[in-house]
């Protein structure tokens, strides 16, 4: 009998003693000058269920369970497809985090931070993430992704000679462009074609080598990136075929400014149209998978609408970064506004 006490203590022990380092408590702040949402209290408890029941599926390698968790299906699916991709945990008991609240009553917060432990294999060079999480107005989860990288959100600190309306926007480009990114590594085919404009032009820079004539076996090749164009069509069913090779993807995303290099400002890769309605994105990738790797410099043209309508992607050119061993710029004429964008924005 005492056996038997002694045993069930100890089993109590241990499972309070689990369940106690899986929890996850969340404190959501807001910066000077900003009010505090009605919302936000119900979004840090929300946010704490979903983190617990992340540490919990992984600690215990099943699977996530959403159903009774507070977030939109959309959120959910999300969720759920970066978890079937790799899992992933929080190392944090105690998650502190700025929260951005905006015009509408929605909220997003940056920089949770997750650790992915993939089954089986490497993902990638990189076992740290950022994810992003987003909230309506009564707090509850409608998105979260995997943040752009780690200066996301952070940006907007150095931006102060903007006005709030600016930024926000900008911060609505950026959510697109990181839902954009995501799919990808949940190698969502459904949602990546939703992106794309029926007439989108999708460009990609192959290095090839090319020699001279006249030059002899003792004198170097010259390297050049020679661009080819795909339709929606074509990129798509190639894009399957790649998701299907690989178990898993990791796409990278990172601001630069207009030479082409790491940003440290404001998102000086961010360009608009006079009227408000196109905007060129241009970043730098690293695409790891379980076959292929490469880095390059990504140009998104997106279009925004006016009556409610997602905004697509009439624009995706993709340069490598590298010819040879030399570091190469971004060609404005195919990754700016000014470049491809300029025939679709006067049409």
């Amino acid at each position: 009998m005492r056996k038997s006490i002694k045993y069930l203590l100890t089993l109590i022990f241990c499972i309070s003693s689990f369940s106690a380092a899986m929890a996850v408590d969340v404190t959501l702040t807001v910066d000077e000058g900003f009010v505090r949402p009605s919302g936000m209290d119900a979004a840090e408890r929300n946010l704490a269920k979903v983190l617990t029941e992340i540490n919990r599926a992984q600690s215990s390698h099943d699977i996530v369970s959403v159903k009774n968790l507070q977030m939109t299906e959309f959120a959910k699916k999300s969720l759920a497809r970066l978890w079937a991709v790799t899992p992933f945990y929080v190392d944090d008991e105690d998650v502190v985090e700025r929260c951005w609240p905006f015009a509408n009553g929605t909220m997003t917060v940056y920089h949770i931070p997750l650790i992915i432990t993939p089954e089986g294999e490497d993902f990638g060079t990189n076992t740290y993430q950022d994810a992003v999480v987003e909230f309506n107005s009564r707090g509850v989860i409608t998105d979260f992704r995997f943040a752009m990288d780690s200066q996301t959100g952070m940006s907007m600190d150095r931006c102060g000679s903007k006005s709030v309306v600016s930024q926000e926007r900008e911060m609505i480009v950026m959510r697109y462009v990181e839902q954009f990114r995501t799919a990808y590594n949940q190698k969502d085919l459904g949602t990546i074609g939703k992106f794309f404009a029926d007439d989108a032009r999708i460009i990609t820079g192959n290095v090839i080598m090319k020699k001279m004539n006249g030059m002899d076996e003792n004198e170097k090749a010259q390297f050049m990136v020679k661009y080819t164009e795909q339709t929606k069509t074509q990129y798509m069913a190639n894009l399957r075929r790649a998701f299907a090779r690989n178990k898993w993807i990791d796409v990278q995303f990172k601001q630069i400014g207009p030479d082409g290099f790491p940003s440290g400002g404001c998102r000086e890769g961010i360009s608009m149209s006079k009227d408000g309605k196109f905007y060129g994105v241009r970043l730098q990738q690293s695409w790891k998978s379980s076959t292929y790797s490469d880095e390059g410099y990504l140009f998104l043209m997106w279009e925004f609408f006016d009556d409610g309508r997602e905004p697509v992607v009439h624009v995706r050119a993709w340069q490598p970064m590298y010819v040879g061993k030399e570091k190469q710029e971004p060609n404005l004429d195919i990754m700016s506004l000014s470049g491809l964008g300029a025939g679709i924005i006067r049409e």
